[in-house]
């Protein structure tokens, strides 16, 4: 399956709407978005997985990546999620505990007022 990437912007955030499979073959398109957006001064990144069907390990690889960078210029990440399967994924690796997981963009949003 393909991989859409959308980007919006929500100042001071930059938002990413994920669609599709993340997976080895599309993770390379995601880590492209994301520098893009990192290269582009946006350190405030909401991603957005709502739209996302499958999830894999290179998937989680690059969302951690993503986060290492804007932290080490004191930006943020925060992931919007609400289906079961990834939730269970980002609870079984402990990535929950690392990520701001939020039911929508508006929360995500309103956690960083």
């Amino acid at each position: 399956m393909e991989l859409t990437v959308d980007t919006r912007s929500l100042p001071p955030f930059e938002v990413l709407e994920i669609g599709g499979e993340i997976d080895v073959y599309t993770a390379p398109r995601l880590r492209e978005a994301v520098v893009e957006a990192i290269e582009a001064g946006k350190l405030r990144l909401i991603i957005d997985v709502q739209r996302v069907d499958f999830l894999d390990s290179t998937g989680l690889g690059v969302l951690v990546g993503a986060l290492k960078r804007v932290r080490a210029d004191d930006g943020t990440l925060d992931i919007v999620c609400t289906h079961e399967r990834l939730l269970k994924i980002f609870q079984i690796t402990g990535l929950d505990k690392v990520f701001g997981l939020h039911d929508s963009v508006d929360a995500a949003v309103a956690s960083h007022a």
